[in-house]
């Protein structure tokens, strides 16, 4: 059983968990993620690790309430328990061989690059990106201002910073002649795509997470599966993080649709038919 400490709206229907779980704390590095169950007969769901105080021995989660999990775990108050919270898992985020990096995040995307805005930060800043479909669910603004080189705001309606999509911003900066090593993008799938389509024109490492297409985070549903470079991946055993530029992103957004689909009419059930 782990306490749910703090929850903290950061956006409509998205909810901010800081979560008592000392031993995860300890060994969480960015890009890992953990395993939630809410209750004793709660299905298991995989969330990214957002930000962690070892000291402390914490772990923050960003949820989005869509899902049957998630609905359950936004009920739950300040104080209350979960009844599992197991991590970390996946393999972290390795940037190491890089100098000058740009972090690129959309939508709840932008809460997954945060771990590593921070640890940049003690080391080399990168410039950062973080768009979203308007000034209301922009995430971690603030936190991202002191620790980016540079941070560019971007909003589809131009509510905030820049009018434009995340790739409008990564185009100019390249074509500006800003010079990166490499670009680590964190986002909805269609995002991430569009991305790894901009960077390969100029050859510019690209790494995607690929989280938001995990289920039970153990390899054995499938509903994770890739195809990287040709090669069948797993995003929960072999990532979640992996070479953009190898993703089959075409198959990996029809298989999410799949998915989701099939999540859509358990919440109907579960709500009464309110989607």
């Amino acid at each position: 059983m782990n306490k749910l400490l703090k929850i903290r709206e950061l956006s409509p229907c998205v909810k901010e968990y800081v979560i008592d779980a000392p031993e995860v704390a300890e060994n969480a590095r960015p890009g890992q993620f953990i395993i939630l169950i809410v209750d004793e007969e709660g299905e298991r769901v995989p969330f990214t690790i957002c930000d962690y105080d070892r000291e402390k021995g914490t772990v923050t989660i960003l949820v989005q309430t869509i899902g049957a999990t998630a609905m359950k775990l936004a009920a739950k108050k300040e104080g209350e328990y979960i009844h599992d919270f197991v991590g970390p898992l996946g393999l972290p985020t390795d940037l190491s061989e890089y100098n000058k990096i740009l972090l690129v995040g959309g939508g709840v995307g932008s809460a997954v690059i945060y771990p590593q805005s921070k640890e940049l930060a003690a080391k080399c800043k990168a410039d950062i990106i973080v768009g979203a479909r308007n000034k209301e669910l922009l995430i971690y603004t603030d936190k991202f201002a002191e620790q980016a080189e540079n941070l560019y705001i971007m909003t589809d309606d131009g509510s905030a910073g820049e009018k434009g999509f995340v790739t409008t911003k990564l185009k100019e900066l390249v074509e500006s002649g800003r010079k990166y090593d490499a670009v680590f993008a964190v986002g909805p799938l269609m995002m991430m795509k569009a991305v790894c389509d901009l960077t390969k024109q100029y050859n510019l490492k690209t790494i995607v997470s690929m989280n938001s297409v995990m289920v039970d985070g153990t390899g054995m549903c499938g509903c994770c599966r890739l195809t990287v470079f040709g090669e069948t991946k797993y995003a929960c055993v072999n990532g979640p993080e992996f070479d953009g530029h190898g993703v089959d992103f075409d198959e990996a957004i029809n298989r999410s649709k799949y998915y989701r689909d099939i999540e859509s009419e358990h919440v109907c059930r579960l709500t009464g038919g309110k989607r």
